[in-house]
């Protein structure tokens, strides 16, 4: 058995352990709620056959003389609400039921609904062999441990809670360490025909060949050591350098246009004094990256594209405009979540990586702007600037 599966099978024991353990605490508090009612109907049963013995020593026709063997007969049931009727539904006692509400007939019809719900009333012989009905409640500690169950099982339901979560983080857990495994090999793999690549262009240069084609080929080198770094520092906690952000802004934005199709049009509108903030370079161009590839798939290769830096007293703002098909208010978050795509390829990780990479990295903030169904989007980039 491998480690990560014993470790499954651990947590699959703790869980279900878990569960029966509750599951039988929730049926002994069953069985002791269901005990607890029957011996409280006992003891008004007794009520029942002790009433009518001393009532007719102390019965008179006055409420006076029934509240008197009522509190005789009923030392056991102290808490507990009661209403002895007769036959003509005429109170003759009553204990634990407020005053006013005996004096008002809806409350008392309102009151006698309520004790049948709770229980079954019980038949009483009265004096001069008359007979009568006793009505009674629950005592207010049985209706206390009646909710007991709701909260054990609210309980149950914030376990299973952190169960899950413990879990799934767990799990996410150990994806990262898996993505970040693959990202490290994968800048590792590049590097070894990335270094044959450089010593071919040297061998270009001695060649005569053409120094436009050799700079080209240069700057794509260039490219692919930039996406080796990225690749190696994911995982690890990047170093931040004050960095005018026009400057590596306008840097990915050129690399970007010139590989980028010409029914695009590209437009970027800069201030004129350098804004200086906290960046990794290699980070920051892969997210401009992203926005600037998620805004052409938007338009489907063709339409406007806007890039613009502005700042308030201790922001700088990055937009990034298009005039693709828009989203949907609802998809102004879930955009960012990993997975997320709208198109019939692809992994949706570039926004994603690109939320990461800001807020994580950089403390900064990204967010949609505006969209618009059919009109466009604008994602921004707020970081804070440095001195």
């Amino acid at each position: 058995m491998t480690l990560s599966a014993h470790r499954n099978l651990i947590r699959w024991i703790i869980i279900t352990s878990s569960f029966i353990i509750i599951s039988l605490i929730l049926w002994n508090t069953y069985v002791f709620f269901q005990n607890f009612k029957d011996e409280e109907r006992s003891k008004m049963k007794n009520w029942t056959f002790a009433y009518p013995e001393y009532s007719k020593y102390f019965y008179q026709d006055n409420a006076e003389m029934n509240f008197v063997a009522d509190r005789v007969v009923t030392d056991t049931t102290v808490s507990t609400p009661m209403l002895l009727l007769d036959a003509n539904n005429k109170i003759l006692s009553f204990r634990n039921i407020d005053t006013l509400l005996i004096e008002n007939p809806k409350a008392v019809v309102s009151m006698l609904n309520k004790l049948i719900a709770q229980n079954e009333p019980l038949d009483v012989r009265l004096p001069n062999d008359k007979s009568g009905k006793l009505y009674y409640g629950n005592s207010p500690l049985l209706n206390k441990l009646k909710y007991y169950p709701l909260a054990l099982l609210l309980i149950i339901i914030l376990f299973s809670a952190v169960v899950y979560f413990f879990y799934r983080s767990s799990k996410i857990a150990d994806q990262n360490k898996l993505w970040t495994g693959m990202a490290k090999e994968t800048a590792h793999q590049i590097g070894t025909p990335l270094s044959s690549l450089i010593g071919w262009t040297e061998i270009l240069k001695i060649e005569n060949v053409n120094p436009e084609y050799i700079l080209e080929i240069e700057k794509d080198v260039d490219r692919l050591q930039t996406i080796t770094e990225r690749f190696s520092k994911i995982g690890s906690k990047p170093t931040l350098v004050k960095t005018d952000i026009i400057k590596a802004t306008k840097n990915s934005y050129d690399y970007l246009k010139s590989r980028s199709s010409k029914l695009i049009n590209f437009e970027i509108i800069l201030p004129e004094t350098e804004l200086f903030v906290d960046l990794n370079e290699q980070l920051f161009s892969w997210t401009i990256e992203n926005l600037v590839k998620n805004a052409i798939d938007a338009m489907r290769g063709k339409g406007d594209l806007q890039v613009e830096i502005s700042k308030t007293d201790k922001l700088v703002l990055i937009n990034v405009s298009d005039t693709g098909k828009g989203l949907a208010k609802n998809q102004f978050n879930t955009i960012f979540e990993p997975g997320f795509t709208t198109k019939k390829r692809g992994w949706g990780l570039g926004l994603s990586l690109a939320k990461r990479i800001i807020e994580d990295y950089h403390n900064g903030k990204i967010k949609v702007l505006n969209s618009d169904i059919g009109k466009g989007t604008t994602l921004q980039i707020s970081l804070k600037i440095v001195d």
